[in-house]
């Protein structure tokens, strides 16, 4: 799929690989395959934005995916986030999707929120709000996906 495709089909929460094409090198060779890692790759679609114009600039639609969390003992201290825009020469495919009656928590309502947890039901996510407080925090339920969503093209 292209980077528009999964920006107009594919919801948030669903987990999104993306691939440059070229393939993998031996673990062995570790700088080609740490640079093969970085074009290569999946993570939690967690927001969309729309193209923003700004004076004589224009910031294109863009997709974000969340790669994943580092630290220790249970903090933080890295989030590895990963923005892909419209014009984006890689391929994109939909591995999984978010299970219908799971709840996406977003850290603020309107376009400019995005998916801080997904959680199995209202309770969990309600749960999970009173441990990490989100003071702007909204709950999405998710729905039966769209038919074409996991559809690949």
């Amino acid at each position: 799929m292209s980077a528009k495709l999964i920006f107009d089909h594919a919801p948030i929460g669903a987990i999104i690989a993306y691939s440059d094409g070229t393939p993998r090198p031996p673990d062995r060779h570790r700088r080609k395959f740490a640079d093969w890692k970085n074009r290569n790759g999946a993570g939690w679609l967690i927001c969309k934005r729309s193209a923003v114009e700004r004076g004589a600039h224009t910031i294109p639609a863009s997709s974000t995916l969340h790669e994943g969390d580092y630290g220790s003992n249970g903090t933080i201290v890295m989030r590895v986030h990963k923005t892909f825009d419209l014009n984006s020469p890689r391929d994109f495919m939909v591995r999984e999707l978010p299970e219908p009656g799971s709840v996406l928590v977003m850290s603020r309502p309107g376009d400019l929120g995005e998916l801080v947890h997904l959680a199995a039901n209202r309770i969990a996510a309600e749960d999970w709000l009173t441990r990490h407080g989100y003071p702007e925090a909204e709950l999405q339920d998710v729905t039966s996906p769209a038919p074409d969503a996991g559809r690949a093209a």
